[in-house]
């Protein structure tokens, strides 16, 4: 049997849990306070206070270090890489720590879990599919700009574990399949996988595709542009507005999805218009993913917080189940998604070498 710890970080909170093998053992979200906080200049200089909570937790729980075979932790922005279970080395903690990708909490999580994996015997120390996992092909690399060519940034982490899954209804392997999978949370990602890569995406974060709960998505670039030249705005509220005041926000002043609903079950057709629209775009952009399959998808998959929200799955079902056969996977499991990762690897899946 193996014992494995998972570490996600967050903007705001650590969740840590504890499986042994498949089973889940113990999960906790730890959540802090702005105070908390406010006395860190960078998210890597968090590391000492993170790691200390969390010891603290697996210490109330009376959990022994010693019993743990691997650490795996949430991947952060990196250089882009295929999908995969990496071991953490040294060129990946530099990476972070340089925050080459940009500034994110998950930054935090390859350096936890190796620094926790370091003080015990035989444990090791792992991530998995980041939002970089990067399996474009060339042809969906090229933009109308060459110094801008498009780029692979999605919900990976979910988008492969649920395709896994469902593969493993079918009694059939992930990489014999070509799906569609539309991840639906506060920011909205939809990928043509095939045969085990993802060939398509739309760039979820500050980038392109279906607006989501509080991300302006594919925007009209002159009037965006004008905008950023007009004296009204400073470039870090432009990308507030693209990513934290943008999509649902920005026209309903919510990122809850539950709320709107209240609202238009109220009789509010404004707050139906915008929820209708969210749900019109990500079907578009599933249809565009079915034709960078050509048409030959075993399946899409509609995953995500919001995946729980009829409204919305029904508008697409509506839109996209003349075209392809559709499921539905609600939620997310992100901690469980690392746990696996790491006990495929203990159990003998090749690793990878960032």
């Amino acid at each position: 049997m193996h014992k494995i710890l998972t570490i996600n970080p967050g903007s705001t909170s650590t969740k840590i849990a504890v499986y042994e093998d498949e089973k889940l053992l113990s999960l906790h979200t730890i959540r802090h306070s702005a105070d908390e906080l406010k006395g860190y200049n960078s998210i890597m200089d968090q590391y000492e206070f993170r790691k200390n909570i969390i010891l603290k937790k697996l210490q109330d729980d009376d959990m022994s270090l010693q019993d743990l075979s691997a650490v795996v932790g949430r991947g952060g922005l990196m250089k882009p890489l295929e999908s995969g279970v990496y071991e953490v080395n040294e060129r990946m903690i530099t990476d972070l720590k340089n925050a080459i990708g940009g500034e994110h909490a998950s930054n935090l999580g390859a350096v936890l879990a190796r620094e926790i994996a370091q003080s015990i015997s035989g444990c090791k120390a792992y991530i998995t599919d980041p939002v970089v996992v990067d399996e474009l092909r060339d042809v969906a690399r090229i933009s109308g700009l060459p110094q801008f060519p498009r780029r692979s940034t999605f919900h990976a982490l979910n988008h492969k574990a649920i395709g896994r899954k469902y593969a493993m209804s079918l009694g059939t392997t992930y990489e014999k399949l070509n799906l569609v999978i539309a991840h639906l949370g506060g920011g909205v990602s939809v990928a043509a996988h095939k045969a085990g890569k993802v060939v398509d995406t739309n760039q979820a974060l500050d980038g392109f595709g279906p607006f989501s709960p509080e991300r302006a998505g594919t925007m009209d670039a002159g009037a965006l542009i004008r905008a950023c030249f007009a004296g009204k705005y400073t470039q870090e509220e432009i990308l507030k507005l693209l990513v934290g005041r943008g999509g649902m926000i920005a026209h309903l002043g919510t990122n809850d999805v539950k709320a709107v609903m209240e609202r238009i079950n109220a009789g509010d057709a404004h707050a139906q218009l915008i929820l209708e629209a969210l749900a019109y775009n990500v079907g578009k952009e599933i249809g565009a993913m079915l034709a960078a399959l050509e048409g030959k998808a075993d399946a899409v998959i509609l995953t995500g917080g919001i995946a729980h929200n009829q409204f919305v799955v029904n508008y697409i079902k509506r839109m996209v189940s003349p075209l392809a056969h559709l499921v539905v996977y609600p939620g997310e499991d992100e901690m469980e998604a690392l746990a696996m990762a790491g006990l495929r690897a203990l159990r003998g899946e090749p690793t990878k070498e960032y």
